[in-house]
This record gives structure tokens, sequence and C-alpha cells, in this order.
């Protein structure tokens, strides 16, 4: 269409120039080509440019080429020409423009214009100018822009008043060569521009002319803005994302940061320096996204894209901060209700380390636990978070706290044994503190223990040390905990079996050292949690205060100093092993905190506490609570010494350990009176001696065997020899006419008599011996046929039994023995009986 419309023009001018009158093959010389008209000239001093626009007079004709001149000063001399093609237009208007390369201030620029038809140039157009300044007073300066480009060049301009020339120009107190634009213009071109070290970072330009008056001006260099490094977006509640970017630390200029979302209709989002914060798209998951910075001169362009469901970063808000002694405990809300439960956080603690650590919300709550700091500390903390471990959420505010003083539950019991089947437990504790106003925000203790399968718990208040409880022989754990205001300490201990670790052990003494003690012990394997020693601060004696002190694994010494005794008294140390089913008793030491100066009598108090017919059991103590009994030295044992009344004095007893107070002394006589003396020895020597005198009882058993064992065997002979009565009769009877004499039965009795008397308990009372002469008719005497003998008759103050039917009732027995008769004898037979009362009173 337009070829076509273009040769119809060509065919139409063809058709004109025929139909004139012509002279040969030649255009008639009075037709010419239209002039071109300049509509317009529009001057952009910002930019340093001039737009043209121009019209064609004729719109028949068809312009292939347009040339433009642009000329400086009131001579027109032409510095640019340039010819340009503009296509076929209805409007007929053209605009063409151009930049300068000197500021338009400083001088005049002119433009005109021509086309050509058919290779024929048409007139040209008349000049259209843009006037420079024309100073009235003073000299003046101008740049090509008003805010310069670092690094590029530009060109500076003096323009003085009429009247005056320029003589000099100086740019940054630096001399360039001056260009004469005219006889009032001098121009100064600057290749390569670089920001000026002065404080505002300006080029200045100095214009020196004939009246002497130097004009000062002065333009802003701004260097090339920074591409946004690091370019990075996140949200922290899938509603609102945030970009953050890096820009230059210094830089001047202010230039602007604009967001574009590229695929989005959204309109570009003005930014902060360096973030940018925009609502989310809903529905929206991929971004892509450019940020463009740009100053008065200058443009920069960064593009970044990202997955929003990946850029999720936790915002965190502090909810608690509580300190303890050695650790702390945090709690912070996870904001913007997350649908993730599970967090990977960061904790700095300062001076501290940094800690990773999971966290579980509860809530959109996280509770951690740091624990290895140090007591009475003051640290400062902050924590972070991740939902997938790679993009992290910022920091929290520091928040300062300080740990409590170092304080500690000392814990320890005192075991005593109800029966088999109980026993009484005294738990005690120490609450340690630096700081005693802690103190005073104690609340309370409690005293927890398992027993028959439930748990139970007593409440003690803050002035309470020890707590009673009745528990069976196994085993028991016990937690007292001490509870203050915003946090509590606990102490654990356990009870063993009452079989286990409660049997005393062996007393070794020892000697004080500058007034206190230096105990040590041999080291157990089975401690495996240290040592613990008890004593009481008053002495052995009771009631008492129990202390104790707890040692670490692998220390078996201890020094206590002389200010925690009491001078000259004696002490117990009881030394346990911490094993895993309690305490064990390992040793027993006692010794004295300090020597007495003076000499004094020790005293004991000494009684007997069991004895028999053959043993006495001495139990003593002192009767005043000291160390020893001289000032040579200390209780090292003591001497018993045994003496028989009137008799001779047994040999000496020595006890070698001084706390041993009971002695059993065996071997003595039944019955017998015996004077015991109880001394106590030191290194000078026994003390002063504590006498007790005691019966040793009657062994009744043994006095009724003696006296049971002849009757016994005489009754076994009666059997055994019963059936051999005649023969025994024939043996033992006396020949006829053999006369016994009197006396010679006295005799045999007498020897009976002495050798009963040895098998009597008690000494004799009395023993009367009486002999009676019976004669019997002879028609009672025995025969030898007869099959055992008459009974003998009864006399006053005899019985017709031998044994009595009890010992208490039966009168002094009569012993007959029977005369031997010979057959056919009629003469009675003389018996004699012999009485023995000693037996019978003393069974009474």
């Amino acid at each position: 269409m337009k070829r076509f419309r273009r040769s119809l023009v060509t065919l139409l001018g063809l058709y004109l120039t025929l139909s004139g009158d012509h002279s040969g093959c030649c255009l008639n010389s009075d037709w010419q080509l239209p002039e071109p008209h300049i509509t317009n000239l529009q001057a952009d001093h910002d930019k340093q440019s001039l737009s043209v626009t121009w019209r064609v007079n004729h719109s028949s004709l068809v312009v292939d080429i347009n040339e433009i001149q642009v000329s400086r000063s009131e001579d027109h001399t032409v510095i640019y020409r340039r010819n340009i093609s503009t296509p076929y237009s209805n409007s007929q208007d053209n605009t063409w423009t151009w930049t300068s390369e000197l500021p338009l201030q400083c001088v005049d620029h002119s433009v005109r214009i021509r086309y050509f038809y058919q290779h024929v140039p048409s007139p040209w157009s008349e000049w259209e100018t843009n006037n420079g300044v024309d100073p009235e007073k003073e000299t003046m300066a101008f740049a090509l822009q008003k805010v310069l480009r670092e690094g590029t060049s530009s060109t500076f301009c003096c323009v003085s008043s009429k009247g005056v020339n320029v003589t000099n120009m100086t740019i940054n107190q630096s001399n360039y060569s001056v260009t004469n634009i005219g006889a009032r213009v001098k121009v100064i071109t600057v290749p390569y521009l670089i920001i000026p070290s002065n404080i505002f970072e300006t080029t200045s330009v100095i214009c020196s002319d004939t009246k002497n008056e130097p004009k000062y001006s002065w333009w802003k260099v701004i260097s090339h803005p920074k591409k946004p490094t690091n370019l990075s977006c996140a949200t922290s509640n899938m509603a609102t994302i945030i970009c953050t970017w890096d820009t230059a630390k210094s830089d001047k200029s202010q230039p602007k940061y604009i967001l574009q979302i590229e695929n989005s209709n959204q309109s570009p989002i003005n930014c902060e320096t360096a973030s940018c914060t925009f609502a989310a798209i809903p529905q929206l998951e991929v971004y892509n996204i450019s940020v463009v910075v740009k100053n008065q001169v200058w443009e920069e362009k960064e593009s970044y894209s990202f997955n929003i469901s990946e850029r999720v970063v936790p915002a965190l808000k502090w909810d608690k901060v509580t300190p303890r002694v050695t650790d702390i405990s945090l709690s912070w809300i996870i904001q913007g209700n997350l649908t993730q439960r599970s967090f990977l956080c960061q904790a700095t603690v300062e001076p501290g380390n940094d800690t990773e650590l999971n966290c579980n919300a509860v809530n959109g709550t996280c509770y951690v636990k740091l624990e290895h700091l140090l007591p009475g500390t003051s640290y400062s903390v902050k924590v972070r978070c991740s939902a997938n471990g790679r993009l992290w959420g910022k920091w929290t505010d520091l928040i300062q706290f300080k740990t409590y003083p170092l304080m500690t539950l000392n814990l320890w019991r005192t075991i005593k044994r109800s029966d088999s089947h109980s026993r009484h437990i005294t738990l005690l504790w120490m609450l340690n503190t630096p700081e005693s106003a802690l103190t005073k925000e104690i609340r309370g203790y409690t005293v927890q223990w398992r027993q028959d399968g439930q748990n139970k718990t007593e409440w003690r208040d803050s002035a309470q040390t020890q707590a009673d409880v009745f528990i069976g022989p196994g085993r028991y754990d016990f937690t007292v905990q001490a509870v203050f205001q915003t946090f509590a300490i606990a102490a654990h201990i356990t009870l063993p079996e009452s079989e286990d670790g409660e049997d005393r052990q062996v007393v070794t003494g020892m000697r004080s050292v500058a007034g206190g003690f230096n105990l040590s012990w041999t080291e157990q394997d089975t401690a495996i949690c240290g040592y613990t020693v008890e004593w009481c601060i008053l002495g052995d004696s009771e009631p008492c205060t129990l202390r104790w002190i707890n040692m670490q694994k692998g220390n078996n010494t201890l020094f206590l100093p002389a200010s925690n005794f009491n001078a000259s008294c004696s002490y117990t140390f009881n030394i346990y092993g911490c094993t895993v089913n309690g305490h064990r008793l390992l040793e027993i030491k006692t010794g004295c905190s300090r020597e007495l100066d003076a000499v004094h009598s020790l005293s004991l108090v000494v009684k007997p506490v069991q004895r028999t017919a053959s043993s006495v059991t001495l139990e003593w103590h002192h009767r005043e609570h000291i160390c020893n009994a001289t000032h040579s030295g200390f209780i090292t044992g003591y001497l018993i010494t045994v003496q028989e009344v009137e008799s001779n004095v047994l040999p000496d007893t020595e006890v070698s350990d001084p706390l041993k107070h009971s002695l059993t002394i065996e071997g003595l006589k039944q019955n017998q009176k015996y004077t015991f003396s109880v001394k106590a020895l030191t290194v000078a020597g026994p003390g002063k001696p504590t006498n007790v005198t005691i019966w040793t009882r009657t062994n009744y058993s043994d006095e009724l065997v003696n006296v049971l064992t002849p009757i016994l065997l005489l009754l076994v002979f009666t059997v055994l020899l019963w059936p051999r009565r005649r023969m025994l009769k024939e043996i033992f009877t006396y020949p006829a006419g053999m006369n016994i004499k009197t006396l010679e039965i006295d005799s045999f009795l007498q020897e009976v008599g002495e050798r009963l008397q040895s098998q009597q308990v008690d000494e004799c009372i009395s023993c009367d011996i009486e002999i009676l002469n019976a004669w019997l008719p002879l028609s009672e005497a025995p025969t030898l046929g007869d099959p055992e003998p008459p009974s003998v008759r009864s006399t006053p103050g005899s019985q017709s039994s031998l044994f009595p039917a009890s010992a208490s009732d039966a009168p002094p027995q009569d012993y007959c023995p029977q005369s031997a008769t010979l057959l056919g004898e009629v003469a009675a037979a003389r018996t004699t009986c012999i009485t023995n009362k000693s037996y019978l009173y003393s069974a009474a």
C-alpha cells in the first residue's frame, strides 16, 4: 500500500511537469521545491538536549532524506550536521533530538533543516536559535549536568558579561586546556570525573576574568550505584514477605530502590535502602522479582526467584527466663502460627559458647534448659530458630541474667533399729549458701520417699532442718528439696537394707594435730560416690549435735580444724562409703581434741551387768566427759584386777581398746565373793581404780548331779545283786564266836561319814551318829530258806522306807546295816544306825 501511494504521487508529479510550458527537457527555472518550516525548538537543560520539529509545506512531495545542521554562536558556526530518513506520515510533522556536548547555557545553539526530493535539495529553513545566557554583572559557570556522573567526561564553560573577558579556568584546583568559543566563552573538558575527597564530594569550577572577580561554582559528583547483592527473601508467617540485600556502605547519592514482582500485575513497590516488605500473593508459591536501584543519573537492576514454602524463618518472642545456680530455663514463643512444630534453634550465652538444640514447640512455645553455668555469674543470652536447618530467623534481643550463688543442700541420716521389722530414720539437712539474703526467700522443704509401692511426701517449714520417718528393713530412696520463690534445689540419699552397712566396725584410736583432727582411711573401690564422715560436736555424750562432711571419690584424707571441737573432749568419727546401695560404715576412729595440761583423776562408774556361777560381766563408763587421766597422754585402755576375798589375787586382765567399755571375766568359783578393780590406762600409767565386790552364783544343777549319782549307782547294784542275796549273806555273815568291837564299827562309820560329807552342797550343819542295840526275837530272825528278810522295825526318828516322798518333808534318814546271823542261831543280832542330817538340811 505504501509503495502504491508513493508511485501514485510520482506519476502525479510527472504529469504536472509534462503539462507545463517546457523548453527542451529541463524544468522551468521559475519553479522550485518548497522550504521546510521548523515549528518548534525545545531545549532540555537537564539532559542538555535540543528537540526540533518541522513540517514540509507540500504534502504531495515524497521526501526521502532530511538534512539537519546545528550551529553555535551568533556566527552560526556549524558544529554538527546529519542526514536522516523520515518515514511517510499523514501528520507531516517530524521530530528529532540532539544532545549537546557543551552546556546549552554557554552559547547560542541554532538549528536549520532542508530536505531532498529526487535528489534535488530544497531551500534551508530559517535558523531556529536556543539562546545561551547573557550575564549582565558577573561571570557565570555551567556544566553538562546538574549532577555529574563519576567516571564519565564532562564539559564546563565560563561566560562573562559584556566588556569582560575570561582569563583562566580551574577545575578542582587543576589546570586544563582552555578552548575559546567566541569572545566571552571559555570551555574546559574533563575526560574522567572522580569523586573529590572533600566532605561534600563536589567538583569546584573557578572562573577568573579581567575584573579580578573569580567565580566559584560547585557540582555534585555521583558514583555509579551498586547492584543489590545477596538478594534474599523470606517469610515468618506465610502472609508477609521480606526481601533483603546488601548495599554500598557509603553511597551519598541516596539512590532509590524499587521492587517489581515480574510474574504478577502488581505495581512496583518502593523499598527501604536494604529491605522491602510486601504482602504475599494468594495461591502464588514461586516468585520472580527484580530490585532496581537508581539515583539522579544511574540505574541498576538485580533479579531473584524463590519458593515461599522454602523461605520460612521463625520470628521469636521471649516468654520466660528463669536462672538457677548452674543452669537456666528459657522459653520463647514462635510467632506467626506456623504449621511446623519441630525447630532447630541456636542459643548464645555470653560469656560462653553457642549451643544448638532441638525444640518441639508446645502451643507455639519452646522450652529449653542450658546447663554448665557458673554460680553467681552475670550472663546474657539470645536465641534464633530455623524451620529447615538452612534458613535462620533473626536473633532475639539480648536478655541479661545472673545465676544464683552456689547453694548446696547437704543431706544425711541416722538409723536406729526399733525391731527386726522397723527402723527409725532421722533425716538431717543443711542449706549452704554464700548469700544469707537468699535464706529469706526459702519457702520450706519437701521430704519424699517411696514406701509400700506409694510415694509419700511431707512438708517442713523453712526453720526445720530434720525429719523423723519410720520405715521397714528394705532399701529406700529419700529426696529432700529446698523450695525457693523461683527455683528449688534437691538432695538425694539411699537407705540400705537393714542388714547392709549397719554393723559396727573395729574402732581405732588417733591423736589430734594442733588441736584438730587429721583423718585418713583406706580407700574402697565400692565407694563410687565418695565418702561421708560424721561426728558429734559435743563429743560422745547424748544428746549431741550431729555433724557430717561429704568427700569426693578418690579423696581419703580430711583435716578438721580445732574450731569445730570443744577442747579436751573425746570424739568418735564414723566413716561411711557411698555405694550403689547406700552408705556403708567402713571405719570408726576416736580421739581427743586437745590433751589437758593438768593431772585429773579419771573416775569410772563400774557395774555388773551379768553374773553366773563361773563368770562376771562388767561394764563401765566415765563419770566426767574428759579425754585423759593425766597430761601425758590419752586413754589407751583399761586394766581389770580380780581378787578372791581372803584369798589370792588372780592375774590382771588388760583391755587395749579405749572404746571398749565392757568385759566378761570367766573361770571363777561358784558362790564365791570377788573384788574387781577397774583402772583407766594412759601412756603415763594406770589411773585411779574403781572397786566393786560381787558374789558368784551357786550352780545347783552340778550339786544335784553329785548327790544323785551315788544313789543311782547304789540302786543299780541293789537290783543286780538281789538274786544273789543268800550267797552274799553267807559271805558277809560273821563266824560264830566272832566278837566285833564297837570301836571298829565307829571307825568304819566315821570313814563313811567323811566320804559322804565331800558330796554335800553346803557346809555341814550337824551330823549325828547313833549306835542302837536292837535284839530281835528268835522267831523273827531270818532263816536261810526265807525268800526275803523281814522288815526292819522303825525306831523313833526313822522311817520304813529308805527314800522319803520329798526332801522337804523327810526327817533325817537312818542308815541301818543288817547284822549277819548264823543258821539256827537263837541269839539276837545287834544293829547299828547312822543318821546324816546335813543333806536334808541343806536340801531344805
